[in-house]
């Protein structure tokens, strides 16, 4: 309900041209159809363009008073950016993967699987915070910074790399049944 009200709420300020409403809408929404058109033959001046063509539609929509949201404004916004996507790439004679074939997958089940990849990442988050240190911080540096197990070794006091190596795979197993509790709660 009160994601229903803040859309609500964005949309009246895109009416007024409210311009804390516009950068919302932007921050909000603007990298799912970067990941969109990058993702699909385009570069990110594509994706802004896209975007763009985008909130200009749903401004003169709202604009003209008549509009209903009949669902979330991401879904509004990713669909009629993926339409002017499919269109420029037609145009180009360029297609998105997959489509070129026949193979359409719905929008409804593309944003879907985005959700859910977004609700398991605040959920990798959620149990990384919860994981304590050094693990945390042992896995950041060989995940996250790309460090060897040397280099882990000499930073987190190991007597060698083979020890890192050990207390590495012991913070995982911990990381992943801190994440699966919190993801059998969460479902």
């Amino acid at each position: 309900m009160k994601a229903v009200l803040n859309e609500t709420t964005l949309l009246q300020g895109l009416a007024r041209d409210d311009r804390k409403a516009i950068e919302t809408i932007y921050r909000q929404h603007f990298g799912m159809v970067q990941a969109l058109v990058v993702n699909n033959s385009g570069s990110a001046d594509d994706a802004k363009d896209i975007f763009q063509e985008a909130l200009l539609v749903l401004y003169e929509k709202v604009k003209n008073g008549q509009f209903e949201l009949h669902c979330q404004l991401k879904t509004y916004l990713y669909s009629v950016s993926r339409r002017l996507w499919l269109k420029r790439l037609m145009q180009q004679n360029r297609f998105i993967t997959g489509e070129a074939h026949g193979e359409m997958v719905p929008v409804e089940e593309e944003l879907e699987s985005h959700e859910q990849r977004d609700q398991d990442f605040q959920l990798m988050e959620k149990a990384l915070g919860g994981l304590g240190e050094p693990c945390r911080s042992l896995l950041e540096a060989f995940y996250l910074q790309k460090k060897g197990m040397q280099e882990i070794a000499a930073a987190f006091g190991y007597t060698n790399a083979d020890n890192a190596k050990n207390q590495k795979y012991k913070c995982l197993v911990r990381l992943k049944k801190l994440f699966f509790s919190q993801y059998k709660n969460d479902v």
